[in-house]
Formats: C-alpha cells, structure tokens, sequence
C-alpha cells in the first residue's frame, strides 16, 4: 500500500502566493486613486461648508471672520464672534481628509473689526499621496483648482 500524505506541496503553495500578489498588484494601485478622488471630493465639500459658514458669519456678526478658528464650536457656552459653533472642530482646526485648509483674512474697509473679503486655499497635506488637487475659494463662492501648484482666484472653476 502506498503511504499518500494530505495536504498541500511547496509548488502549490507557491502558486497560490503568486496569484494573490499578483491580484494585490492589480488593486492597490486603483484603491490609491480612488483615495485620492475621495480626498478631494472631501475637500470640495469642505470648502463649500465654509463658504457658508462665512456667509452665515457674516448676517450674523456684520463682516466676515478673522480666522477659520472663529468658525468653531467654543469650549462651552453660545456663540461669540471668536466661537460661531458653524463648523465642526475637525474643519476649523484646518486640517481634514488628507488636506490642510489655509484662511486669509482681507482688510476691514468700513472699520467694523471684521473683514471684507477672505480666501481659502486647500491643499494636500502630501501632494500626490492624499491628493493631485489644488483648492481656492474666496468670498465670491466660486471654488477653482490647479493641479501643479497651489490655486489662486486665476484659476479654472471646477465642473
């Protein structure tokens, strides 16, 4: 009688490693991209929620705010000019979904204490990795991209 051991020989098992890499090979690289495309879409919903939240800021206080912390929740307490409660403390912190969030504040032209104008760039935190995309909005709602440096007011809509 012939002594037939079960299981599985060091060729097979080979085999099937390779065909898994092989498969890993295929998917990784579309699960990045698809990371990415997620991060931006992110982005862009992050920066349309602040271009409310400065619209918001300003029926309520009279001009836009100084800084994206202002648009904040507070450590307690109601809503101030320094902690609106617009925003959750995730994005007024400037850093969301693989992007940082940059707020410039404009100049106070009528001498309220609150500006007139404001920009926001995002812009991935590790070009290439989290993001291709560069953002910028600014008062006027419109928000634009560049995909080689960071967007300014001259670039394209996005579609």
């Amino acid at each position: 009688m012939r002594n037939r051991q079960k299981g599985f020989s060091l060729i097979e098992l080979l085999i099937v490693v390779a065909i898994i890499l092989i498969i890993a090979a295929i998917a990784i690289p579309n699960l990045l991209r698809s990371r990415m495309a997620a991060n931006e879409a992110s982005a862009v919903g992050s920066l349309r929620t602040l271009n409310t939240a400065c619209v918001t800021y300003a029926s309520t206080y009279g001009g836009f705010p100084n800084a994206l912390t202002d648009l904040g929740p507070g450590a307690g307490g109601g809503a101030s000019a320094t902690q609106a409660d617009l925003v959750d403390a995730v994005l007024a912190s400037g850093a969301k979904s693989g992007y940082v969030f940059t707020f410039t504040a404009g100049a106070d032209g009528d001498g309220n204490g609150f500006p007139d104008t404001y920009t926001i760039n995002a812009d991935p935190a590790t070009p290439g990795t989290t993001g291709q995309r560069y953002f910028f909005t600014d008062q006027s709602g419109v928000i634009r991209a560049n995909t080689a440096a960071q967007a300014t007011v001259n670039d394209p809509p996005i579609s």
